[in-house]
Order: C-alpha cells, then sequence, then structure tokens
C-alpha cells in the first residue's frame, strides 16, 4: 500500500496520502479540504520503530563533526535529526531551528552570559 506525497495547490502545505486502490477518489488535502494536489516524488521509505529512530540517533558516529559552540553546525544537526522525526515536529520545525540560528548569532540565545548580571 504507497504513501503518496502531495503538494496543496490552495494552502501549498504537503499532505501524504495512503492510496489503498487505484479506483479511489482523487485525494484531498487534510488541511484545507481542497483536491487541487500537485503529487511530488519523494524518497522511499521504509518504516522504522521509533526505538529504532532513537536508537540510530544516540550512536554518537552518526552525529558527524557536530561543533555545539557553532549555531550553523548545530542547525545542520538539528535539521538532520528533524528529518529522522519526519512530521511529528512539525511542518515549521526548519523555520525554528533557523530562527534559533538567528538569535544565537546575535547573542539573543539567551544563555548565561546574555542575562543581566544581577541575575
Amino acid at each position: 500500500m504507497p504513501i503518496y506525497e502531495y503538494r496543496c495547490n490552495n494552502c501549498r502545505k504537503k499532505v501524504a496520502v495512503l492510496i489503498l486502490n487505484r479506483s479511489d477518489q482523487a485525494p484531498v488535502c487534510s488541511h484545507c479540504g481542497s483536491n487541487e494536489l500537485t503529487r511530488l516524488f519523494s524518497r522511499f521509505a521504509a518504516p522504522k520503530s521509533e526505538e529504532a529512530r532513537l536508537e540510530s540517533m544516540a550512536d554518537p558516529s552518526k552525529w558527524g563533526d557536530v561543533d555545539e559552540d557553532n549555531p550553523a553546525s548545530m542547525a545542520k544537526f538539528m535539521k538532520k535529526m528533524g528529518k529522522e522525526f519526519g512530521d511529528e515536529l512539525g511542518e515549521d520545525f526548519e523555520q525554528e531551528v533557523e530562527s534559533a540560528v538567528e538569535e544565537a548569532s546575535k547573542g539573543e540565545d539567551g544563555s548565561p552570559d546574555t542575562f543581566p548580571p544581577d541575575l
């Protein structure tokens, strides 16, 4: 049973649709209800259990050259981890990571050295 990905032409969000048989009705956007969808080409994915995903992320050899003091390096790492969780982290996850990188590069990350001395 294939799962096809579509982009809604109305709300521009990505939707995954399970196709049980070819004679089913046209797919509908789960966000806005529109049937104006464009099919996307997506990678083949083998389903993994949550335990297997967490286990693979716990392996430090999969982390690459992560420099926790470098916002760009951390952003790359977080995006990689985000892909492991797929849509579970929300559609705006990558935007949130980019926003955090911008704040960190400006010194607005809330780290202890940015607080007033009396705190």
